[in-house]
């Protein structure tokens, strides 16, 4: 697959503190002294918590600091003083993404889709799935595929095996593209605000295998979908995208799962964007998410 274009070779910046006077200042002048231009900066500060946030990006074509001393360089220089939390970025790593899967295969072919049409600068290295139904998906799409079959008794054991194949491939982050399957406290101590998941937003109103069935015996009038990063409270984690579809007296409930299977793909697909392109930065349960 053709690596997606790089125009110019660039450092992202995510970072929170708490808001003091003279941040920006202090993070742009670290860039400008050391002949870094500009070319993206979104800030924001939460005035009920009074914590500053702030995302900045800028050419290395001309910074004198070499790439690999950047991080040691600021962390000593302004992370300290300012309390801050940040993490350093550079556009040309390809993040690997590993996907989960079931047997339902919606969110699956939308990623799959923009994955072949070098939408997002990424790399998918395998697909884990606690079912063989999706096999020839990923075959059709030269992805290694692996069947890990879970179930109360053999859970810690079958996610020590997917945590070695993810290590074993490097990857970053993980997406459940409708993965049924509860992760657990120990999977997801090991990638922290790195596994993002998708839902119908009825939880927790119509809980339980038919949703939509529910939805539609109680006549709602619009459906939704939430993507978020997984937690170990369930389906509560930090949100990253939502959206909303209106539904009529003339929807069936095959039309309420149609639409929501839409709604899913497009919101989850406008998460895992955001979290390639370093756009969304965690505090407490909530994102900020950057233009």
């Amino acid at each position: 697959m053709a690596k997606k274009a790089i125009t110019q070779k660039t450092a992202i910046l995510l970072m929170h503190c708490p808001d003091l006077p003279g941040i920006v200042s202090a993070v742009t002048s670290f860039i400008t002294v050391n002949k870094g231009n500009i070319l993206y900066l979104d800030q924001h500060v939460d005035s009920v918590e009074k914590v500053f946030f702030m995302r900045i990006e800028w050419s290395l074509n001309d910074f004198i600091i070499p790439e690999d001393k950047i991080e040691e360089y600021f962390r000593t220089l302004y992370a300290q003083k300012y309390n801050m939390y940040f993490r350093l970025y550079f556009n040309d790593y390809k993040p690997k993404m590993a996907l989960f899967v079931s047997k339902m295969s919606h969110c699956l072919f939308d990623i799959l889709a923009r994955y072949t049409a070098n939408e997002w600068n990424v790399e998918i290295p395998l697909i884990i799935s606690n079912h063989d139904e999706l096999k020839g998906v990923s075959e059709r799409f030269g992805i290694e595929f692996h069947t890990i079959p879970v179930n109360k008794e053999n859970k810690a054991k079958q996610e020590a095996k997917e945590l070695a194949l993810l290590a074993e491939h490097k990857v970053d982050f993980i997406v459940l593209a409708r993965y049924m399957q509860i992760i657990s406290e120990n999977f997801i101590s090991h990638y922290p605000d790195k596994i993002i998941n998708i839902h119908h937003s009825f939880l927790p109103a119509f809980v339980g295998a038919k949703p939509y069935h529910a939805a539609y015996e109680r006549g709602v009038k619009l459906i939704g979908a939430t993507s978020h990063y997984v937690t170990t409270d369930l389906d509560a984690g930090p949100i990253i995208e939502q959206d909303i579809t209106r539904i009529t007296h003339k929807d069936s409930v095959e039309d309420l799962v149609h639409k929501g299977q839409d709604l899913e793909k497009i919101v989850l697909s406008r998460a895992i964007e955001k979290h390639i392109e370093r756009k969304i930065l965690t505090y407490k349960n909530k994102t900020v998410i950057f233009s």
